[in-house]
């Protein structure tokens, strides 16, 4: 069990006048300026990129980026897989994007073209997922875990079952809106593998669910953070560094990954089959690895990079936060979830719409 405080100061003061932009510039790589228009299509997470990061790649590289934001992996696979409405760059967590190179909705990637790739610390650099990153390279890693707020809760929720198997605080909980994630984190709490496929098992953690759902307030749309911060739940199933986003924002909220452990993860940049913009991409992936502008992100989203350069330039308080960087007592308590085949992807859809219908 780990109770992380809240971190001081702001997540937006970091690196300030650092001179990112400029450094961006000659971080670019040498290729193919004039051979696209100066446009990027990015789908992204939402509060999941720098405050300027954007505005950085146009400065420095002439390339205007538009954004759209999914809230869950099954939004932006749906999203892609009757064909590439023109995104450039996407951003997929590891098993979704096993599945999505399965499915061939991934370019292979030309490495050539992305030379801050020698910044990512190196056991990042061969995943089971994408074997020597022919498809893609990390974003950020994390966990998955409960956010809660102090004074509203008896001590610290150091089990699930604050979430999944008690009315103590019913109608103050929330969950992802992420089928899988919910499962296997039910799986988690009965004592399961979180990549339990056995549908007798999983049937058992869909009926606690239904079971619970007079007490939860809301399937969230990974905004958990927010009914948080606003008072609506005092307690949320979410991704660690949007808890602590607005940690930094109320010192009565904290976070902690609970005993039976819970799912570690790993969000990847991408470039989709039928990408319009493909030398774009790659120049825009090589600069959000750069060293200063992935310090940059990783400062303002509060979430664990694995960018050695850019660790190299993060003040103590982020290096050192527990809840950015597990220690290995919870990382080894957490498992990664996995890719694990259509029937398995059909049967989380059933059970979810039953969930739904309950």
């Amino acid at each position: 069990m780990v109770d992380i405080t809240p971190r001081r100061g702001t997540r937006r003061s970091f690196l300030a006048g650092t001179g990112a932009v400029a450094a961006g510039v000659t971080l670019m790589p040498k290729f193919g300026w004039g051979a696209e228009e100066k446009k990027l299509n990015f789908y992204n997470w939402d509060t999941y990129i720098g405050e300027t990061t954007l505005d950085d790649f146009k400065k420095a590289s002439g390339v205007e980026v538009k954004m759209d934001l999914f809230a869950d992996n099954d939004e932006l696979f749906a999203k892609l897989k009757e064909g590439n409405p023109g995104y450039d760059v996407i951003v997929p967590t590891n098993d979704y994007t096993e599945r999505m190179i399965a499915a061939k909705m991934l370019v292979p990637l030309d490495h050539s073209k992305i030379p801050n790739t020698r910044n990512i610390t190196k056991a990042f650099m061969n995943p089971a997922f994408d074997p020597g990153r022919k498809y893609s390279l990390p974003y950020m890693w994390g966990t998955v875990g409960i956010g809660y707020r102090k004074s509203r809760v008896d001590g610290v929720p150091d089990s699930w079952k604050w979430l999944y198997d008690s009315n103590k605080y019913s109608g103050k909980i929330a969950l992802l809106g992420a089928p899988s994630t919910v499962l296997q984190v039910g799986c988690k709490y009965m004592g399961w593998p979180l990549n339990e496929k056995d549908p007798a098992k999983l049937e058992k953690v869909a009926e606690m669910v239904i079971k619970q759902k007079p007490h939860i307030k809301v399937f969230a749309e990974d905004n958990g953070q927010d009914l948080l911060l606003s008072g609506e739940v005092d307690l949320t199933m979410e991704w660690n560094g949007d808890i602590l986003q607005v940690m930094a924002e109320d010192k009565d909220i904290s976070y902690v990954v609970p005993k039976e452990g819970g799912l570690l993860w790993e969000d990847t940049l991408a470039i989709p089959t039928g990408a319009p913009h493909p030398e774009n991409a790659h120049a825009f992936i090589n600069f959000v690895l750069g060293a200063e502008t992935g310090a940059a992100i990783a400062d303002f989203i509060q979430y664990a990079t694995p960018n050695a350069a850019a660790k190299a330039l993060m003040k103590p308080e982020y290096t050192g936060n527990p809840a950015i960087f597990p220690p290995d007592s919870v990382i080894e308590r957490c498992e990664t979830a996995i890719y694990q085949g259509t029937e398995y992807t059909q049967l989380v859809d059933r059970l979810w719409t039953k969930i739904g219908a309950a």
